[in-house]
């Protein structure tokens, strides 16, 4: 089949499975056609460094047997989005059309910052996307001692998240995990260093992605994945993870202050007892959710991540 040009050529359907942010690859009936975007693609909603991200669905006119243009980008169903690094005014789609998004979280080596875990949670509670913790590496017995210190499962569990506890080179939770992914497109997120790529590589050994032991200098992570790419796992049809480059920080975007709480499910269960309906829950007098934090009802580096956001003014968490 020759390829005369773009008029001459019909349009097909496709998911990117991976950006390098100029070129992607899109998957179209089996087919991965390594494509770029014709002129400048915007989307009226969003304000992007990357208006196209793994996962999209996409319109796509073939320029060869594996080579094509990309000229439209398929309404999503969501996606997850934080700051951009560089920009502040700008945001950065992280991925589209998620059935559930997955954060790994280590409490030791290396440590996750909890408000890291909690913006990301709030995030996708705000895109409606079901949300899944993954506590890494609990063959470590330091590992496991966090856990239980910190009570991580209870506080997750009761902002609405599931709970696995897993170990990667053991395979401690691993029939769970993949049980809960099946038939899903799940994104997978976390700190350089907590096992995302270990991760992949227990769920689908032929994958063989590359892993790196923590600094020796430092004790944090070094990363070994640069793009995100999609990952289709055999263990169910229809199911794909989607790996992510070491996320540092994550810097929320468009969040109107009176409705943060909205995105901690505990928070705004209780704020419905507060003595104003407006209540923003900080300094305001008979607020239900100061009390409960108080008490120890609600738990105190939750309300802290839920105070850094509101008031966040955009640059110091990216």
């Amino acid at each position: 089949m020759g390829y005369c040009g773009l008029e001459a050529a019909e349009s097909r359907c496709g998911i990117v499975t991976r950006s390098t942010g100029s070129w992607y690859d899109v998957l179209s009936d089996g087919i991965h056609f390594s494509c770029r975007a014709r002129g400048r693609i915007r989307l009226k909603e969003v304000r992007s460094t990357n208006p196209i991200a793994v996962g999209d669905a996409v319109l796509f006119v073939p320029e060869g047997p594996d080579i094509g243009v990309i000229t439209a980008i398929e309404p999503r169903r969501n996606y997850m989005i934080r700051r951009a690094t560089n920009l502040s005014r700008e945001s950065h789609i992280i991925a589209a059309n998620l059935d559930l998004a997955a954060v790994v979280v280590t409490l030791a080596a290396p440590p996750t910052p909890l408000e890291f875990v909690d913006r990301y949670l709030a995030t996708a509670q705000a895109y409606g996307i079901p949300q899944l913790v993954i506590l890494n590496k609990q063959d470590c017995p330091e590992e496991q001692d966090e856990a239980v210190y910190l009570g991580i499962r209870a506080i997750y569990e009761n902002a609405g998240a599931t709970v696995v506890e897993l170990s990667a080179s053991t395979g401690l939770g691993l029939e769970r995990l993949c049980a809960l992914l099946e038939g899903k497109t799940t994104l997978l997120a976390g700190h350089s260093g907590t096992g995302k790529s270990s991760i992949l590589n227990a769920l689908e050994p032929t994958l063989a992605l590359r892993t790196a032991p923590l600094s020796e200098s430092h004790g944090l992570g070094q990363h070994t994945t640069t793009f995100a790419e999609m990952y289709p796992l055999s263990i169910a049809p229809n199911t794909y993870v989607i790996d992510t480059p070491g996320i540092k920080g994550f810097g929320v975007i468009d969040f109107d202050r009176h409705e943060v709480s909205h995105f901690f499910p505990e928070i705004f269960t209780t704020s419905k007892q507060c003595k104003y309906p407006d209540c923003l829950h900080n300094t305001e007098p008979g607020c239900a959710v100061v009390a409960a934090v108080e008490c120890g009802n609600i738990p105190y580096s939750r309300y802290q991540s839920y105070l850094s956001i509101l008031c966040d003014e955009g640059g110091k968490y990216r």
